[in-house]
């Protein structure tokens, strides 16, 4: 591992309450450039995160929804937010085809769901999430990080998460 990757972090999200915070947490510490990945078979808690994240920064609940058919879904809040899923697409060059250039700009946050499926279409410096479901609301979360900022930005979740955990 070299010093632009951290080794993972795992936590335990108990509930939906806590996929929320989690969510809440990520729209104070990413900002517009950054890009989250997001791995996790369905039902997993991908959009649920994604739509927290949205609703921190004040984009209405109902706006937010799987982009499974549109492919990518943009959000005007606090933040300029670009969610993408390639659930749908039948190859990483689909994937390409969508416009990598304007769909990682500096201008939002680029969230991917089923990153997995595009790994070596995605900039390597992101943040990355797996969520596995451990029983009916219970998500076994592993978060890693690439390039420097990615490394800030999951430095200060697992801090943050920590406090919030205290209290």
């Amino acid at each position: 591992m070299t010093s632009s990757q951290t080794t993972p972090w795992s936590a335990t999200l108990s509930s939906e309450a806590e996929t929320v915070r989690l969510g809440r947490l990520l729209a104070e510490l990413l900002e517009p450039g950054d890009v989250l990945g997001l791995v996790g078979d369905l039902g997993a808690g991908k959009t649920r995160l994604v739509r927290a994240l949205a609703e921190a920064l004040e984009v209405p609940a109902d706006e937010v929804h799987s982009p499974t058919f549109g492919l990518i879904h943009e959000y005007r809040g606090r933040k300029h937010l670009r969610h993408c899923d390639a659930y749908r697409l039948r190859s990483p060059a689909e994937f390409v085809d969508l416009g990598l250039d304007e769909l990682f700009s500096s201008d939002a946050i680029t969230i991917i769901e089923w990153a997995n499926l595009v790994e070596n279409e995605l900039p390597r410096r992101r943040l990355q999430i797996t969520l596995q479901p451990v029983s009916e609301h219970s998500r076994a979360l592993t978060a890693t990080a690439n390039g420097p900022r990615a490394i800030v930005v999951l430095e200060q979740l697992i801090r943050r998460w920590a406090e919030t955990q205290k209290s």
